[in-house]
């Protein structure tokens, strides 16, 4: 007898993970019943708008792609900031703990204060810097508290051709400025939201009881610095036609950046923990980026 096809609602579904998600259902759309709430179409900081959605459209797993993700502006919008990413977080593992849905979070390397001289580990003690990073670390205390068997994927630096993020960032200054300063002294791995989205798909289609709750790391591939990021943008955004020139890149420590908030310098995850639920893990954001830049330069065609 077939296994029964889930019903997998994705919260933030306008934002770049959310989109990521849906075009990996669009390739699949008969291996789930998928649902994409955007913020109009689902308050996910209030319980009973939760309540209302998941009586009418029931769910076995809610991926929650919604997230403040401003760093910059955290401290100055408090309000904003710890309604998505403290009180929504915890409002939907509660309502996913009292239905027996599964719930998978998403959090960031930034509960981290990047001292340390590896990799970090889901073990690893947590201190993060910014205002940011301490409330996505309270969300993940939420969710545990709220669910013990929810799945949180830490990651960082993600990119997509849709949204606010580096990529699209530097592409634009390359058109406006034949110079650019770029932090050369904080490294990390630059995650593919589509790499992002295919690992939160491969844990919602694990049986429920070979995926044990926690903690899990992803993060893109090889380590870079975001100077050697932006090099290599560059390098590949001339290659496929979308930059006629490509501007000069100073490499600049942290303290020359005019950023209000501190980022870690070491902003790199260890993927072990989960590759050794997945296996091999597609995790190059080379590759993720060519795909990136062709979807941009079809956008701009």
């Amino acid at each position: 007898m077939a296994a029964p096809i889930p019903a997998i609602l994705v919260t933030g579904a306008n934002g770049q993970l959310g989109r990521s998600l849906r075009e990996i259902a669009s390739v699949d759309p008969a291996r789930a019943h998928y649902r994409f709430a955007s913020r109009q179409d689902l308050d996910i900081t209030s319980e009973a708008a939760i309540g209302h959605w998941l009586g009418q459209h029931p769910a076995d797993c809610l991926i929650n792609a919604a997230a403040y993700t401003a760093v910059d502006r955290a401290t100055h919008e408090p309000g904003e900031a710890h309604a998505a990413n403290v009180q929504a977080p915890a409002r939907l593992a509660r309502a996913c703990a009292r239905r027996s849905i599964r719930f998978l979070h998403v959090s960031t390397d930034y509960v981290f204060d990047g001292r340390l001289d590896r990799p970090y580990r889901e073990e690893d003690a947590t201190a993060p810097l910014n205002a940011y990073g301490r409330g996505k670390l309270e969300g993940e205390r939420e969710v545990l508290n709220h669910c013990p068997d929810a799945v949180i994927v830490r990651t960082g630096w993600v990119f997509s051709a849709w949204g606010d993020n580096f990529v699209r960032t530097m592409l634009r200054l390359a058109r406006e400025r034949p110079q650019l300063r770029v932090v050369a002294d904080q490294v990390g791995g630059p995650t593919w939201a589509g790499h992002l989205a295919a690992v939160l798909l491969a844990l919602a289609f694990r049986p429920k009881a070979d995926t044990p709750g926690g903690l899990y790391h992803f993060g893109g591939q090889p380590w870079v610095s975001w100077y050697d990021f932006a090099d290599e943008i560059f390098r590949q955004a001339r290659a496929q036609g979308l930059l006629e020139h490509v501007p000069t890149i100073v490499p600049i420590p942290s303290g020359e950046w005019p950023s209000p908030e501190p980022r870690p310098a070491n902003s790199r995850l260890d993927n072990a923990k989960l590759e050794s639920l997945l296996g091999r893990l597609e995790a190059d954001w080379r590759d993720g980026l060519a795909q990136v830049l062709q979807t941009l330069k079809t956008q701009e065609a």
